[in-house]
């Protein structure tokens, strides 16, 4: 199967989870980031704004916010396809985007380079044990994750492990997996 079938089957078998499921895989995913020492000690935290049916990130920056991170969003550069993260202090900062994506305004927020950024959250449709994602096709954070190198957590719902996925030569794993059950990652 090629990975465009593979984004359509994920995103069949994900718009089964209703919306009590959602909510309660999300927060049990979010308890177990919480729980993480890495987490824990990280100044600044990168992650996507979620868009369903992505684990929801909303109630993970709110809860960075009250510990006292950082919390940086990329901003989408579509000429050359490249990810630009920026801080975010409020949800009011964001502004819709092609597909009804969120993202931070740059008239309102500031830049934040790579190398500031402790942890990164990197979102996927489907993923290895092995800690290896299949994104959303654009091929943003296989670029960006070229040069980054600090830690990298995805959130993910069990279903969306994989025993398998065509794996290229650019694609990087992440190093931690949380999902709604432990999942880990083979080194």
């Amino acid at each position: 199967m090629n990975k465009k079938q593979l984004r359509q089957e994920m995103k069949e078998q994900l718009a089964f989870l209703t919306k009590p499921l959602y909510e309660e895989k999300s927060y049990s995913i979010a308890k177990k980031l919480y729980q993480d020492p890495k987490w824990i000690l990280a100044d600044t935290v990168g992650m996507t704004i979620s868009n369903p049916p992505e684990v929801d990130t909303y109630q993970i920056i709110r809860k960075a916010w009250e510990l006292g991170k950082k919390v940086v969003v990329p901003k989408c550069d579509p000429e050359t396809k490249q990810l630009h993260f920026r801080k975010l202090d409020r949800f009011s900062q964001l502004e819709s985007v092609f597909f009804g994506l969120y993202e931070p305004n740059p008239l309102q927020t500031i830049e934040v380079k790579s190398d500031e950024i402790d942890l990164l959250i990197v979102q996927g449709l489907a993923f290895t044990r092995e800690g290896y994602r299949l994104g959303f096709g654009g091929g943003y954070y296989d670029r960006f994750l070229m040069d980054y190198h600090r830690e990298t957590y995805s959130l993910a719902f069990t279903m969306q492990i994989v025993d398998y996925l065509p794996i290229e030569r650019h694609d990087l794993p992440v190093d931690k997996i949380f999902t709604d059950e432990v999942v880990d990652i083979d080194d």
